[in-house]
């Protein structure tokens, strides 16, 4: 099933304010969208959703349909769950039970915060020729054999024009922040590609 402009345009908004549907972390319903698309990569004009389209892309289908439930669906489920309860009774067991993983959960919670958190962003990168008729499918190929400790480049392109014949060559890739300075990268490829490449800019910066 297609989706529509005007959802991708809701898409953009909501991707807006958090790097995922369901929030900061990825959910069911960041899977389930990724599959309504049909591996259709959207349009990078909208920046948040085609960011998010490249980071989803980088997992297997087997990861995908792992992820949890978005918050929202978790916490109705807990109402409803409730909801049973106050109709068919709660025994001794079940709340010890209960009190059992909710303990556990705490727990979980907190041995997860003493863990070191490695920030990563989605950054995008639009790298402008000099002329029109550049080869900008072979410097695509080039910059990607550009390697890094906490750099993953991915691998899918788009050539969008400028004007008077000129297109722009626009790559994503995911970094890891302490790991990778975006701008020494972007001197690297004025550098080692300055007969090929004008200018290399940050067209946008997400954080994951």
């Amino acid at each position: 099933m297609a989706v529509s402009e005007d959802t991708l345009k809701q898409w953009e908004e909501t991707l807006s304010k958090a790097s995922f549907f369901g929030g900061a972390n990825p959910s069911s319903l960041d899977n389930e969208n990724f599959k309504a698309l049909n591996g259709t990569q959207p349009c990078s004009s909208l920046q948040n959703v085609w960011g998010w389209f490249l980071f989803v892309s980088f997992f297997t289908e087997d990861i995908r349909s792992a992820w949890p439930a978005a918050a929202a669906e978790e916490a109705k489920g807990d109402a409803e769950e409730d909801e049973f309860d106050a109709m068919f009774g709660e025994t001794e067991e079940d709340a010890e039970a209960k009190a059992s993983a909710k303990e556990k959960t705490e727990k979980a919670k907190e041995k997860a915060k003493e863990k070191v958190v490695i920030e990563k962003s989605i950054v995008l990168l639009e790298v402008k020729p000099w002329e029109a008729g550049q080869d900008l499918d072979s410097l695509a190929k080039k910059i990607f054999t550009i390697e890094q400790d906490g750099l993953t480049w991915k691998e899918q392109y788009k050539l969008e024009p400028i004007g008077y014949g000129i297109f722009k060559l626009v790559v994503g890739m995911v970094i890891e922040d302490l790991k990778v300075s975006v701008d020494d990268l972007n001197e690297k490829i004025c550098e080692d590609y300055k007969d090929e490449v004008q200018s290399v800019d940050i067209l946008s910066f997400n954080k994951i």
